[in-house]
């Protein structure tokens, strides 16, 4: 009788923990497939028996997140800091939400705890790039934007930022090089091409800024940042119609062609 009892016991204590997985397992699908508030519903049943569980936490927190409540969000991580303070995810995503907030020298403090618990975690040290960037703390910021490339050299973002880390430092070359590797990545972008436009003619090579702008101003011809440097390239390589394009982008308003229209007295 007994033994028949036991055997009872470790098949219901089985079936519960099996159906615990099953709820979590179904609270990602539901999250995967960005039914937010289901996932939430879910999570609520499952949190209820497992109150320590960190991973159900955070899978709450970017759901709540998604729909918007921040505050709810920011309870999870906080939650899950107190249970495991050694879970870089919490402290990351705390300073992503203070970076959207625009609070950037918080961020930074909290991606700064997280990347020290976890140096090996792509998002960390990018977004920690993005908080060092806006901190103007510019090599820092590159030092960071590189840790991360070791990690993901496909993501486009990270290029960009790069690059602009790498354009307030003065490395124009550099700059150049990143803004390469985003168009690369991004070639129907035109911001990056912008960029890297600008930074080519910074570096002096000329022919090749001019067809970064030239591919802008055919996407959008009234960008008249594209259009002033256009003209200064063309005015630095001895064509006179240079200044007509120098002279059209200043009257639009480009402070930077403004500055440069001593190339046509």
């Amino acid at each position: 009788m007994l033994r028949n009892f036991k055997t009872i016991l470790t098949l219901s204590v089985l079936v519960f923990f099996s159906s615990c997985r099953s709820e979590l397992y179904e609270a990602e699908e539901l999250f995967d497939g960005k039914r937010y508030e289901e996932a939430i519903s879910s999570l609520n049943a499952y949190l209820f028996f497992h109150v320590t569980d960190v991973k159900a936490f955070h899978l709450r927190a970017r759901a709540k997140e998604e729909l918007g409540d921040i505050s709810g969000a920011m309870e999870d991580y906080e939650r899950i800091i107190q249970l495991d303070n050694q879970y870089a995810q919490a402290y990351a995503g705390i300073g992503i939400i203070l970076f959207n907030q625009k609070k950037y020298e918080e961020a930074e403090l909290w991606l700064l705890r997280a990347a020290k618990t976890d140096a090996e975690d792509f998002n960390i040290l990018y977004h920690l790039g993005r908080a060092l960037l806006m901190n103007e703390n510019y090599t820092l910021a590159e030092e960071f934007f590189l840790k991360a490339k070791e990690l993901n050299e496909k993501h486009p973002q990270l290029h960009f930022y790069t690059g602009m880390a790498r354009a307030f430092r003065g490395d124009v070359l550099g700059c150049a090089a990143s803004f390469n590797t985003y168009v690369n990545l991004e070639p129907n972008n035109m911001v990056g091409r912008y960029n890297r436009g600008f930074a080519l003619m910074r570096a002096g090579y000329l022919e090749w800024a001019l067809e970064d702008f030239d591919a802008v101003l055919k996407t959008d011809p009234n960008h008249t940042e594209a259009l002033g440097k256009k003209g200064i390239c063309l005015a630095q390589l001895g064509k006179t119609e240079g200044c007509n394009y120098i002279q059209q982008a200043a009257s639009k308003g480009s402070d930077y062609a403004q500055s440069h229209l001593d190339l046509c007295s």
